[in-house]
């Protein structure tokens, strides 16, 4: 028995020696000043990867203490913007107590001078622009959007978020991907309050990171940094919401973060044409009004985890259905050769449904410090059905020269499947790598549609014909590409790339048009036309081989590579008359890039580079297209790539003592054999090849190459703090110039267009109860034609917006959005001037305040309208569509905040006094 007794007292004693824990405690202070730092990131960190051990937030006194650390050997951290960061080696094999670990400021040298600067909002370091989401003061409800349209250099245009001028590609959540590109999507399901900073740059691609050799391939990236003691936990929002005219909506947004493991979820159902989720109650206001009348669901996750020691893991799923009813009318204005100057108007209605499956992934496994592997698969398919009608008139100076009442019912499958494989190995010798990338995809397209139209001509005498018709379109497309990277380092700060890729597009499209001769209940009798039908294949097999020099300093890194490019296209036409068309393109493509750091925050970027493009096979097939018999479209097989030359420059400086910033952008494009429309307006009845008849008035519109397009694009950004009203304000402009080719007629023109933009935006910094955002941006725009001065024409745009709320009184919360918009020189009609006025009054419920109970209206005036201008190679016209107005509506929203680690004693304080908790003392967070 005593055997027995023995054993078991050995048993516990080990187990109890595996399961000890220890914890560790201190306090932020800041140097000279003994002052503490509240708000610290207290990070433990492994010795071999630097791997997160554990983290939270240092309290409003600096102390902090970790729990349940185990035993051993390990890097401790700790940060907070515009101090150094502190790091130190411990060991644990007790209970920890390292006293007041000292923080220094950041310091600027001036002349052997120190000047210590105060505590800074955000920091600039290279290309990465570091914001501290504490400085920038939301309500406690508030999206993440809400705290980054705050932000400097951060606008909204065209319904697209930009930050530095250019539109944000992805979000990044904790260095992940978060609803793959769906910027809208991972902005509105992550709460302002769990958000520690927020980093902007631009991420280099996938081969890039693996061989360290820049290849000029970006995506602006907002990457959110969450807070240590916010990373395990559940939190998110649920709304639900009716109105006058039935309008509703019902959405929930719920994550799940245990610590690398992270789950999403997102459900959506409405009519009210919210496209994602918010966790903001006016989220309407947040973009510019949706076109038509939209019903909406969605259901969507999100997840991310590591795999053990060696592999990261992240991906989403989307699931979409809508239905949208939309009204428009258009004016357009044709460029013309002759002073018989041709206008075209058009009025529609259009009730689309369509279903999307969005699906994305990113595997990466790190078998040992010297081997990467990327593994990118993205599948999407969706369908869409269509129920359309329009009716269309053309004019000159004579009168009507034709007019077409159409109806078309559609069904479009469309299904694509991309996977990318990466590679990476590193030598024991630094600098010297070899990166391998291979990528495969499928695209599969099938439409089918019944078209019946009635057509009437005026000039010279008037006659009426009438269309039935089936068409069929089936398109089929395989992508392939490999490539293998070879870099070698080169003295000190040099390295050579050696780089060979080839691959090839080979895509097939059938399209089959067939009148309807009768419509018998037993089926259609059915004649193929042989005019409108083509079956066609194209393929394209491009071989490169490049050979690059990147030269690298502390404060400069400089780049050049040279590129030979061989591409063979094959276009072949099976019906209905056969041929085949090869030809060859040799190009050298060079590349220049030139980054300099002029200090710590100030930096510059300078690129050039060349690329070519080739056509689709929509431009490349030569069938006539006629959904709108009096616009007809085909493709040309005798279209060529396109070469064109660019330049970039960014330029970014941030100070840290006065929190202001600038950030300029400038790029240029020269491009010759562009892609252009060359239009042919028939002078007189037309027969085309094929025996297609083009009646008089009616136009052939057909893509060619041509010589001269242009663009310019600037926009600069200046931001600072305005102390005495603690807000933050940015100024904003910026210049455009685009030059596009065009051909009317067999006469090459030119539409010039200017624009000219400024903006200002003032956003609070006062507290959670009152924030407020109001920005206006105009534009003036001037557009000449070359070869119809009739066309010439100048029109003015201003946007402005005002975003307010306030916590009133005891839970009273009142919300404003306006946007108001003036629109001038735009066609007869479409001079709109609005203003969309969005309003709630909510009251906060239970005793934690989770929940709120509000009244919402949206467009209170009734003025809500849709109004654009699109300027193209052939044609100016202006688009008026029918947008949702005012309605009504009831609302009830729950916040969920449950953490169950890392507390600080701020938030501690927020639940006992708001009545939370479990009713333990320093128990978890509680919903």
């Amino acid at each position: 028995m005593k055997y027995y007794l023995t054993l078991l007292f050995l048993l516990g004693v080990t187990i109890g020696s595996f399961s000890q824990s220890y914890s560790i405690r201190g306090k932020v202070i800041e140097s000279g000043s003994d002052q503490s730092i509240p708000n610290a990131t207290v990070l433990l960190l492994t010795i071999t990867d630097s791997t997160q051990v554990d983290g939270m937030i240092s309290d409003l006194d600096g102390n902090f203490e970790l729990h349940e650390i185990r035993e051993g050997e390990f890097i401790f951290k700790v940060q907070y913007l515009g101090y150094k960061d502190l790091f130190k080696n411990i060991q644990v094999s007790k209970d920890l107590e390292l006293g007041n670990l000292v923080l220094q400021e950041t310091a600027t040298e001036l002349n052997e001078v120190t000047i210590s600067a105060r505590r800074s909002t955000g920091i600039q370091k290279s290309d990465t622009t570091l914001f501290n989401a504490d400085a920038y003061k939301t309500m406690k409800d508030a999206s993440a959007q809400t705290l980054v349209e705050k932000l400097p250099g951060v606008t909204m245009m065209d319904g697209a978020l930009q930050a530095q001028g250019e539109n944000i590609a992805q979000i990044l959540v904790d260095g992940k991907p978060f609803f793959g590109g769906d910027v809208q999507t991972a902005l509105q399901n992550l709460p302002a309050e769990v958000i520690q900073g927020i980093e902007i740059f631009d991420q280099k691609s996938e081969k890039a990171q693996l061989s360290g050799f820049d290849d000029g391939e970006r995506l602006k990236t907002i990457n959110i940094i969450t807070k240590p003691n916010r990373r395990k936990g559940q939190f998110g929002k649920m709304s639900a919401g009716y109105g006058t005219d039935d309008r509703y909506l019902l959405g929930a947004s719920i994550n799940a973060f245990n610590e690398d493991q992270r789950i999403t979820f997102t459900g959506l159902s409405n009519n009210i044409n919210v496209q994602d989720f918010s966790s903001d109650p006016n989220a309407q206001g947040n973009n510019r009004p949706q076109n038509g009348i939209i019903k909406t669901n969605i259901l969507g996750l999100n997840y991310s985890d590591l795999w053990g020691e060696k592999i990261k893991v992240s991906g989403s799923y989307l699931f979409r259905t809508r239905e949208n009813n939309g009204v428009s009318s258009l004016f357009r204005e044709y460029v013309t050769d002759s002073n018989d100057d041709q206008t075209y108007t058009e009025d529609s209605r259009n009730t689309r449904t369509n279903q999307d499956h969005r699906f994305d992934m990113r595997l990466e496994y790190n078998p040992n410090e010297n081997n990467r592997i990327v593994y990118r698969p993205r599948f999407s398919m969706s369908n869409d059905k269509e129920n359309s009608s329009f009716l269309g008139e053309s004019m000159n100076n004579l009168g009507p020269l034709n007019q077409t009442e159409n109806i078309r019912t559609a069904d479009n499958d469309d299904f694509d499947i991309d996977n990318r494989l990466y590679y990476g190995h590193k030598f024991s010798k630094p600098g010297r790598s070899l990166t391998m990338r291979m990528n495969f995809g499928y695209h599969w397209n099938k439409d089918l549609a019944f078209r019946r139209a009635e057509n009437t001509f005026f000039q010279p005498d008037q006659r009426t014909e009438i269309i039935n018709q089936k068409i069929s379109r089936d398109r089929t497309g395989t992508n392939w590409q490999t490539s293998a990277s070879y870099t070698e380092p080169i003295g000190k700060n040099g390295q050579m790339e050696l780089e060979y890729e080839i691959g090839n597009r080979a895509d097939d499209s059938d399209q089959l048009t067939f009148d309807i001769l009768n419509e018998d209940p037993l089926g259609l009798d059915l004649s193929l036309d042989t005019a409108l039908s083509n079956t066609f294949e194209s393929k394209y097999l491009t071989q490169e081989l490049e050979l690059g020099y990147q030269y690298q300093l502390k404060k400069m890194q400089f780049q050049i590579e040279g590129q030979y490019q061989n591409a063979k296209l094959q276009n072949d036409q099976f019906f209905p008359a056969p041929f085949d068309l090869q030809r060859t393109f040799e190009s050298f493509l060079p590349t220049v890039r030139f980054d300099y750091k002029f200090s710590d925050n100030t930096n510059m970027e300078l690129d050039y580079d060349t690329n070519t493009d080739a056509p689709s096979v929509q431009q490349l097939q030569g069938v006539i297209d006629n959904s709108n018999p009096l616009q007809l479209r085909t493709g040309n097989p005798d279209l060529d790539q396109s070469y064109s030359n660019r330049i970039r420059l960014r330029f970014r400086s941030r100070n840290p003592d006065t929190d202001r910033s600038w950030f300029i952008f400038a790029q240029s494009r020269l491009v010759a054999n562009s892609i252009a429309n060359s239009s042919f307006i028939a002078e007189e009845t037309t027969e085309l090849p094929g025996g297609v008849i083009l009646e008089k008035g009616s136009q052939l519109f057909r893509p060619v190459n041509l010589d001269g397009y242009q663009d310019f694009r600037s926009w600069v950004s200046y931001g600072m703090p305005v102390d005495f009203i603690k807000s933050n304000l940015n100024i904003n402009g910026g210049f455009s110039y685009d030059k596009r080719p065009g051909q009317v007629n067999g006469e090459l023109s030119f539409n010039n267009s200017k624009r000219y933009s400024t903006g200002i935006s003032l956003s609070s910094n006062i507290s959670d109860q009152v924030d407020f955002n109001i920005s206006t941006r105009m534009s003036f725009n001037d557009v000449e034609n070359t070869l119809n001065p009739n066309l010439n024409n100048k029109f003015y745009n201003q946007r402005t917006r005002l975003n307010f709320s306030w916590i009133i009184w005891e839970g009273f919360v009142y919300r404003l959005d306006l946007n108001h918009q003036i629109n001038s020189g735009l066609s007869e009609g479409f001079d709109n001037n609005f203003l969309l006025m969005n309003m709630s009054l909510g009251k906060k419920v239970f005793n934690n305040q989770r929940g709120e109970i509000s009244l919402n209206v949206y467009d209170l005036l009734g003025q809500n309208t849709s109004v654009r201008r699109n300027v193209t190679d052939v044609y100016i016209e202006d688009v008026q569509n029918n947008v949702l107005q005012r309605y009504f509506m009831l609302t009830f929203s729950f916040n969920l905040r449950r953490f169950s680690k890392g507390m600080d004693m701020n938030d501690y304080n927020d639940m006992m006094n708001s009545g939370g908790g479990d009713g333990r003392r320093g128990g978890p967070d509680s919903i």
